[in-house]
């Protein structure tokens, strides 16, 4: 998989996936640039699997040409159960409030496509260049590392672009608590979600509905730690199509249904 890589399930559009990870490394016989490095690479590898991938920049949107995993196709069974409850409302300029969900459901969706370092699925083309929006931030302990990611899903998808909006940071230091981390992350979450609306203001579009969250790690001394946000584009796997189905089939299917239908084992490491 990756996007504009040869082997192409039928059809010109592409997925955007979204991975939300931390990492650290002890910096013990590692340099100034070498640690860096191992510290992403960890971080690209956690959660659900993107490693050994060149991550070209891009913008922040998902246009009608695209077609997010775990909610347009492969639908997480949360989603399509309507499980999920608001974790507050965002005002926007025009229009009614816009209810924020947790980002959980669509960040486990992608885990659940690519699989991870030790039982992969259907992982990016090794080498692959793969474009996607992304935020990291690489820092020396002692201090917390996160990211964020969010997504915004338009009211009216025929007349916009969904829109991804990442950050990410450090805060506080080896006398600042867990509990300080969180609550100054709840403050960022707003403040992402208070951009989405600005930005759906600048481009006169509305926006229905919301989905946000954030990890965070601490980075000891002596470690230097990773926190990364990104949104790879990609194609299909071939062999992640059903045998006797077609792309467009995966619209009606929520990720369970596709799971089952391709006779995958559990994640047996899933967090």
């Amino acid at each position: 998989m990756g996007y504009l890589n040869p082997g192409v399930v039928g059809g010109e559009g592409y997925i955007s996936t979204m991975k939300l990870s931390v990492g650290t490394v002890d910096v013990k016989d590692l340099d100034a640039i070498t640690e860096r490095i191992v510290a992403k690479d960890r971080c690209e590898k956690n959660d659900a699997y993107l490693g050994q991938v060149n991550l070209m920049k891009a913008s922040s949107f998902c246009g009608q040409n695209g077609a997010i995993w775990g909610f347009d196709l492969a639908m997480h069974d949360d989603i399509a159960k309507r499980k999920e409850m608001p974790i507050y409302m965002q005002a926007q300029p025009e229009g009614a409030d816009i209810p924020v969900y947790n980002i959980r459901p669509l960040l486990e969706a992608t885990e659940r496509l690519f699989g991870r370092a030790k039982e992969r699925r259907f992982p990016v083309l090794p080498g692959a260049y793969v474009p996607g929006g992304s935020r990291k931030v690489v820092a020396c302990g002692p201090v917390w590392v996160w990211s964020v990611i969010g997504l915004a899903i338009l009211k009216d998808r025929s007349k916009g672009a969904c829109l991804f909006v990442k950050d990410a940071g450090t805060y506080g230091d080896d006398s600042t608590t867990e509990g300080e981390a969180i609550g100054f992350l709840e403050g960022i979450l707003r403040k992402a979600t208070n951009s989405i609306a600005l930005c759906g203001e600048d481009q006169d579009v509305i926006y229905d509905r919301i989905y946000i969250g954030y990890k965070y790690t601490f980075v000891e001394p002596g470690q230097v730690g990773c926190a990364l946000s990104c949104t790879p584009a990609v194609y299909m796997a071939q062999n992640a199509i059903p045998a006797d189905m077609k792309p467009a089939d995966l619209c009606q299917m929520t990720i369970s249904d596709w799971e089952e239908k391709l006779g995958l084992e559990e994640l047996t490491i899933f967090e």
